[in-house]
């Protein structure tokens, strides 16, 4: 049974204030997770990190960063060939190097370029704390929202190698296809809502400014319980 199977989507036309609104949401939605022991909430920085935190605060679990960098296309970076994440975990759109005739050494450029920003990153959302400990631990990973997939599924593999209990993962929105993608690799997938025209993940927010790295630090210091 997969992931996907045993969480599954809800809602296909919710509308939410902000990204705070939308943890409120998922936090309902992963009730049945709330007092179990070892239970850690990772948020993919930055847009997951507000989502995260009420999602921590609603389950009564302690909240962390994970760093996810979009592997850009050369000349076209909105376009992700791939994504890396936080201790190594490495997704590559195989199809799409093909298919624009990407070299091998224009995919180590991007991920060198993206592994010194996200280990910059680290370092400033970190301010000198270690990594939390994964192994053993119940571990919801969420996002303000998911397209491609790429971002989860590098989270998901890099948050796997350490060896964690479970791996849930949370997002307030997705395409369906996406979202039973990382359904075959998680544990347990729910995705609030998945608009039938998706387009884009702000298309289901009144609120969807771009998070600050001074948001994160200081969502981060807030005690979640």
């Amino acid at each position: 049974m997969s992931g996907w199977d045993r969480l599954g989507g809800r809602s296909a036309g919710r509308i939410f204030r902000d990204r705070r609104d939308a943890g409120l949401v998922l936090a309902g939605e992963l009730s049945s997770y709330r007092g179990r022991d070892n239970l850690l909430v990772l948020g993919l920085a930055r847009g997951g990190v507000p989502v995260g935190w009420e999602v921590a605060h609603g389950l009564g679990a302690p909240l962390d960063v994970f760093l996810v960098r979009k592997l850009g296309v050369p000349q076209w970076q909105e376009l992700a060939m791939g994504a890396i994440a936080s201790g190594g975990g490495v997704v590559v759109n195989e199809e799409l190097v093909a298919r624009l005739h990407l070299s091998e050494e224009d995919l180590r450029r991007a991920i060198d370029r993206e592994t010194t920003e996200l280990r910059r990153r680290e370092a400033a959302y970190r301010q000198g704390r270690p990594p939390p400990a994964i192994t053993g631990a119940t571990v919801v990973l969420t996002d303000d929202g998911i397209a491609t997939g790429a971002s989860m599924l590098a989270a998901v593999r890099a948050v796997r190698a350490s060896q964690p209990a479970q791996v849930v993962v949370a997002v307030p929105v997705g395409p369906e296809s996406a979202c039973r993608e990382i359904g075959e690799e998680a544990d347990a997938v729910v995705c609030a809502t998945m608009p039938t025209g998706f387009g884009a993940v702000g298309q289901v927010y009144a609120d969807f400014h771009q998070v600050t790295d001074e948001e994160v630090c200081d969502l981060l210091a807030t005690p979640t319980r």
